[in-house]
């Protein structure tokens, strides 16, 4: 675990902007998956699915595809650290049983995924269904987490 000061400056920074870090952590993981969904949407145009919706150039689309993943990773990081360094691994109920879990399987598929964008020897089905696992991985996250924080405990900062 790390040391109570830098868990509490932690918290501290995240009660100037939200109520509580499970506030900051539900609201940036919606974010995540705002963004998320951007990805499959710039994704599908990319393979040429949604060309005829989406009519912007190429280049245009990949630029937004890229972004929209390194600012989706960037809000998931405070997320993960909180989870995993504050509140760690846990099962006292299955709901907290099931986000555990995917949340550890959830950064082993974004590696893979990295490294199905940088090594183009893979077949290509290999980069969208690497992509759809990682989409399906966060919205169960955030289903387990952001979701039954807004329906179950509050709706706010």
């Amino acid at each position: 675990m790390l040391p109570l000061d830098v868990g509490s400056s932690y918290e501290e920074i995240l009660k100037s902007v939200f109520t509580a870090p499970i506030a900051a952590k539900a609201w940036l993981a919606t974010l995540a998956v705002v963004l998320a969904l951007v990805q499959v949407l710039t994704a599908a145009r990319i393979y040429g699915r949604l060309k005829p919706l989406i009519r912007l150039d190429g280049k245009v689309v990949a630029r937004i595809h890229r972004w929209s993943g390194r600012i989706a990773f960037l809000l998931t990081l405070p997320i993960v650290f909180h989870c995993v360094f504050i509140l760690g691994f846990q099962t006292t109920t299955t709901r907290v049983l099931i986000h555990s879990v995917i949340g550890t399987f959830f950064y082993g598929v974004f590696a893979a995924k990295i490294l199905f964008v940088r090594v183009h020897r893979y077949p290509r089905w290999v980069l969208p269904v690497a992509g759809g696992t990682l989409f399906t991985a966060l919205v169960v996250l955030w289903s387990t987490s952001s979701y039954w924080y807004f329906t179950d405990v509050r709706f706010g900062f």
